[in-house]
């Protein structure tokens, strides 16, 4: 029985013939998947020692793979190799440097194969901000700042290259009724229990967002001194 498992994600038969032919001998076993949907299940249901995974695949590409696996905490630790013909379909959604994983352009060679392999199983073992959970849902994947909203906020969250311009939701962009404009009773006859209730709940609507926004500072300050 093979101890080690390397799954090879590829549209092309060609491609993934040629890794499983370059791949020196030894204890492992090659899987193969056809497009990004099989390959997603592999990763789920098999215990993998690397991946390599196409960036452009059908029926879900490698960006859609790559995003849930980064979004996984114990799948994001396999050592991963992007692979494709044209590097710039990988920079226009991940900017370089790449840190927790390791590309190959296409086509490659046995030598170009196993230095990426290598420097793979080295990226994976990086230490890198674990997935942090705040407020509504905010989480910290492959070193970039993806925030939910809080209410109807929209918190702007670029890449950690830009965390200095990280947009914290404050209460005047914050669309909430006000106690002044609830003070005066509607035709309907709005009581003072109900008005009173409505102030709590916007008290504590406004001390979730003052939590939300330390937390998120806390992160930004933390990948900052992860990258220096």
């Amino acid at each position: 029985m093979a101890s080690n498992k390397i799954l090879v994600i590829d549209d092309t038969t060609v491609v993934r013939v040629k890794v499983r032919e370059m791949l020196p001998p030894g204890n492992f076993e090659v899987l193969e998947a056809k497009d990004g949907l099989e390959g997603l299940n592999f990763i789920l249901q098999e215990k993998l020692s690397l991946i390599m995974l196409d960036f452009l695949l059908p029926k879900m590409s490698g960006w859609e793979v790559f995003q849930k696996v980064q979004a996984d905490p114990e799948l994001r630790k396999i050592p991963l190799v992007i692979m494709s013909g044209r590097k710039e379909e990988v920079t226009e959604k991940i900017t370089e440097p790449f840190e927790y994983f390791e590309f190959l352009g296409k086509p490659f060679d046995q030598k170009q194969l196993i230095n990426a392999i290598k420097l793979a199983m080295s990226k994976a073992k990086q230490p890198r901000p674990e997935l942090v959970a705040v407020g509504a849902g905010v989480a910290v994947k492959n070193s970039t700042v993806a925030t939910s909203s809080v209410a109807t906020t929209t918190v702007a969250a670029p890449s950690v290259a830009n965390t200095a311009n990280v947009a914290t939701p404050t209460a005047a962009n914050i669309a909430m009724p006000t106690a002044a404009s609830n003070a005066t009773p509607t035709a309907g006859g709005v009581s003072e229990a109900e008005i009173n209730a409505l102030n709590e709940k916007i008290v504590k609507m406004q001390a979730e967002i003052d939590g939300l926004k330390k937390q998120l500072t806390q992160v930004v300050t933390f990948i900052k001194q992860k990258i220096k």
